[in-house]
């Protein structure tokens, strides 16, 4: 790797943690470039603004989240139950120390309205989410209504374990999902 590489990622990763654990507006360049262990100068460099650091963020939690269900999903041949795996995912998200939610729900939340790069990249997350989960739905058999309602399931149980701290949302959200992947059948 480069030392642009280097120092790219040094941001990324104390942004990510930063922004995650606090929000993005909580935290200051400053904060962020002494976390990174660079000078304001370099930050500056390497990120033109605040705003290409938060997308580039985002970037990097679309690839986690990815790498995370299909990671899961490699387990199974099934349709159903590389679907069904998603809420394993989550149930063992949820259990991290650090869960604080979606960071993609939690953005558009905060920012969504003034940085236009991140009600983008939050709506094209989750439009890609509910078609991954609707191909699978169809997959298995199912409407493809079946798939828009069991990501709202996952949907729901991410915002419900974030609020709540109630870590037996995935499981039951998973439960249900069995009960529409049942129901669906065409």
């Amino acid at each position: 790797m480069t030392s642009t590489e280097i120092g790219r990622a040094q941001v990324v990763n104390a942004a990510d943690a930063l922004f995650y654990a606090r929000g993005v507006q909580a935290v200051g360049m400053d904060e962020l470039r002494a976390k990174a262990g660079i000078s304001l100068k370099r930050l500056y460099t390497l990120f033109p603004s605040k705003t290409a650091i938060v997308a580039e963020v985002l970037r990097g939690r679309t690839r986690q989240w990815n790498d995370g269900i299909n990671a899961e999903a490699a387990a199974y041949e099934s349709p159903r139950r590389k679907l069904l795996s998603i809420f394993d995912f989550l149930d063992h998200w949820f259990r991290e120390d650090d869960f604080r939610g979606c960071a993609f729900i939690n953005s558009f939340g905060e920012l969504g309205t003034t940085m236009p790069e991140v009600a983008d990249a939050a709506q094209q997350h989750k439009k890609n989410f509910i078609d991954y989960v609707t191909r699978l739905a169809v997959e298995a058999g199912c409407a493809p209504s079946v798939g828009l309602q069991i990501a709202l399931l996952a949907e729901g149980a991410q915002t419900t374990a974030a609020i709540t701290e109630l870590t037996e949302s995935a499981t039951a959200a998973k439960a249900a999902a069995e009960v529409l992947l049942d129901s669906g059948k065409q």
